[in-house]
């Protein structure tokens, strides 16, 4: 008999049966080992990478970061150089005064309300900025937001910028540009500003960063490089809650230099005393070197507005000013230049064998050319008049007859070798060229041919024909100097670059002729006689230019309801211009008078003899004469 079956082994099918679940449970636990030594060797090499970029890849930039947690720094401000004149003394200067600095690290949004409303500040304008400056410059970098703190905005301050207040707030020394009162040479010393963004996209300002104070318009933008310094730096350290502890070190800032300029204060002063009430401009050059003795344009503003940031209101006060004071009329306004222009035609009739000085026309008070009938400004008529007599009485008709002799082509080739429709270099940022019509700028500029009664109405001074008064100037004091005309130039010292003096070959004794004439518009019953100084021979030419066609203001004085208000609006009045120079030999002075608005060009003359006779009174050792005798005389 076989043996029975042993009895089963419980303790061995209980082995059996627990030995795959133990397979499973290892199975499990190295796979959490796994994931776990993954993941220590994941953030272990985050680690050595991140330590990688603070210790050896990118070590000065988190240094400077984690510097920057106890160390600030503050600027120093560069005083802007002065500008003085040809005698030496200050015409801009600098004055101190506090700003207000604000740290944009240390920043809490819900400060800046009460800070605006304790410092006067319009809060909507200054989130603006902030917002400007964060898109473009490092939190680390400060903002200035007020200058010129006054006393009660320093005191409030002094009250909050402690730790434990508005520990962002920091008070500066600044160094504010200081004007002439009354806007004396505003136009030709411009002003200073924070640099824009429009700015800061040109290669001119390319180089500077925002929040930097800059030069805006005039000399101030001409010669910023000159005039501004380097900022210096004071780096202070302050505990975790933004007192300061110690200096650490300091910067001081390198000042601008001086430029001297060629502007004769007492000059410029009588000048703008001439103008006073008036709508215009005044340009006194020296002939023998193109220096700017004097340059005023009328009316004018305040520069001390401009210096740092312009208030709003202050800005649309400006620039809704009808009369437009920002224009610097001096190099800017173009403008027909009237019987101004006949010393050029003159030269040119001259020049070119059309006339000689014993030509003569007959003036009955008008004439007619090609269908039209035109005036001329004297009534009745000069009778039978000739070169001389002609520029001293200013006649149309004679003017009139020279320009259908000559034609378009060689009036305009004259007045360009005078220097007018292009600019004439003058060291100030914004210069107009002016036009001087001809066959070719038709063409160029209208696709249409020349007509020849065009020309009747360029040759007193009128039609396309525009000029600036410094372009008045430079023309006619190139012709008194016999065809030797300058570059204008504002700058004395450092002396500029000049270029040597442009000579155009010219007849003297043509030359002599037109002098001749335009003496006796001064000195021999011209049209001048009122610019007449005793012991000083000056020569000048009147103008009066036209700003409304006749038809025009026939049909304004037709559509008013008085039948006896035959004069024109203001908008319509004439302009009145002079142009003199002094002595007649060899002159040392030229000097253009624009009078918007004045009617006739006599009403301009005492404008010129005023400036030149201050001139020779400052020559000849009579300095208290010089303001004293200069009439202001109320504006009609």
């Amino acid at each position: 008999m076989p043996a029975p079956p042993a009895p089963p082994d419980r303790e061995t099918d209980k082995e059996q049966q627990i030995q795959p679940l133990l397979r499973d449970d290892t199975n499990f636990a190295s796979g959490r080992i796994a994931f776990f030594q993954y993941i220590g060797v994941t953030v272990f090499l985050y680690l050595l990478s991140g330590f990688w970029l603070l210790q050896v890849q990118n070590q000065e930039y988190y240094s400077d970061l984690a510097e920057r947690n106890y160390i600030r720094s503050s600027p120093i401000l560069a005083p802007r150089g002065k500008i003085i004149d040809r005698d030496g003394r200050v015409v801009v200067d600098n004055h101190s005064s506090f700003s207000l600095i604000l740290s944009r690290e240390n920043l809490r949004p819900e400060h800046l309300p009460p800070i605006c409303e304790g410092l006067d500040i319009n809060c909507e304008e200054l989130q603006e900025r902030l917002r400007r400056f964060d898109r473009t410059r490092p939190k680390h970098i400060p903002i200035t937001i007020k200058e010129e703190l006054n006393a009660s905005q320093l005191a409030f301050v002094e009250a909050h910028s402690g730790q434990d207040t508005f520990p962002e707030m920091e008070i500066i020394q600044d160094h504010r540009r200081l004007y002439p009162r009354d806007g004396v040479a505003a136009h030709v010393l411009g002003y200073t500003g924070e640099v824009s963004d429009a700015e800061l996209n040109t290669t001119e300002f390319a180089r500077y960063k925002q929040g930097d104070i800059i030069g805006k318009v005039g000399l101030e933008r001409q010669y910023n490089d000159i005039l501004m310094g380097i900022d210096g730096q004071r780096r202070v350290i302050v505990d975790n809650r933004g007192a300061e502890r110690r200096t650490i070190d300091k910067k001081d800032a390198i000042a601008g230099k001086s430029i001297r300029l060629t502007l004769d204060l007492d000059l410029q002063a009588v000048a703008e005393l001439t103008m006073q009430g008036r709508r215009g401009s005044v340009v006194a050059l020296d002939p023998r070197s193109g220096e700017v003795l004097a340059m005023v344009s009328a009316p004018s503003y305040d520069p001390n507005k401009f210096a740092g940031r312009i208030r709003r209101r202050d800005w649309e006060e400006i620039r809704n000013n009808p009369d437009n004071p920002l224009l610097n009329r001096a190099v800017q306004a173009q403008l027909a230049p009237g019987s101004t222009f006949k010393p050029l035609m003159a030269l040119a009739g001259l020049e070119n064998q059309v006339i000689d000085d014993t030509t003569t026309a007959h003036c009955t008070g008008g004439a007619s050319f090609y269908g039209r009938y035109f005036k001329c400004h004297q009534k009745g008529g000069h009778g039978t008049i000739s070169l001389r007599r002609a520029i001293a009485q200013s006649c149309d008709v004679y003017f009139y007859n020279l320009g259908n002799r000559l034609a378009i082509d060689k009036i305009a080739e004259v007045a360009e070798e005078a220097g007018l429709g292009h600019k004439s270099g003058i060291d100030l940022p914004v210069e107009a060229e002016g036009t001087v019509p001809s066959t070719r700028w038709k063409i160029r500029t209208f696709r249409q041919r020349w007509f020849a009664g065009e020309t009747i109405s360029v040759a007193i001074g009128q039609g396309a024909l525009t000029v600036t008064p410094l372009q008045l100037a430079h023309a006619i004091g190139g012709l008194a100097m016999g065809g030797i005309w300058h570059k204008p130039h504002l700058l004395r010292d450092p002396a500029p670059q000049l270029e040597p003096p442009r000579r155009v070959k010219l007849n003297l004794e043509n030359v002599a002729k037109v002098i001749d004439g335009m003496s006796a518009v001064v000195n021999d019953g011209g049209t001048a006689g009122r610019a007449r100084l005793p012991g000083i021979e000056m020569c000048g030419k009147t103008g009066t230019a036209q700003i409304a066609s006749n038809e025009l203001l026939k049909a304004r004085r037709e559509s008013r309801r008085k039948p006896d208000e035959n004069a024109p609006a203001p908008e319509y009045r004439d302009n009145a211009w002079f142009v003199g120079f002094a002595p007649r030999v060899n002159p040392e002075i030229v000097v253009v008078a624009l009078y918007e608005a004045g009617e006739h060009g006599d009403r301009a003359a005492p404008i010129v003899r005023d400036v030149i006779k201050a001139y020779f009174d400052k020559k000849s050792r009579k300095p208290e004469t010089v303001l004293a005798s200069v009439k202001v005389q109320e504006p009609r």
